[in-house]
């Protein structure tokens, strides 16, 4: 009996390393992402093509990262503030990043004015 709880450990502890050997990185090092992004003029609903003086960036990132992003930044908003009353959808704000759940994932938008550097937000409802 006591060999078999040793073969059993042994085996448990071989699975383990086998699930986090691709877990390589430390929390420190840059990791890819899932995104895309719009350069523009004018408001976000109303783009333009970029301008020499008008020029912003619109960031829309999902997957883990977005998760990760969600998860950091609740609580969720008020039910008459949300941009969407869709069943299961939900929304997270801080500053000028907002994150969303719904049956499409975890995504979040953020974005920045490219001539002063300003954040700003990279979506609208």
């Amino acid at each position: 009996m006591n060999q078999l709880f040793r073969l059993a450990l042994a085996m448990l502890l071989v699975a383990l390393s086998f699930a986090y050997a691709g877990e390589t990185r430390d929390w420190w090092q840059y990791r890819p992402f899932k995104g895309s992004y719009l350069v523009y003029s004018g408001s976000l609903g109303e783009e333009q093509p970029p301008t020499q003086k008008d020029r912003k960036v619109s960031f829309n990132v999902s997957g883990p990262i977005a998760k990760e992003m969600f998860d950091s930044m609740y609580p969720d908003v008020k039910e008459a503030e949300k941009c969407s009353s869709d069943k299961g959808y939900r929304e997270r704000n801080k500053g000028e990043v907002s994150c969303i759940h719904d049956s499409d994932g975890y995504r979040c938008f953020f974005g920045f004015d490219l001539r002063t550097g300003k954040s700003i937000t990279g979506a609208t409802c």
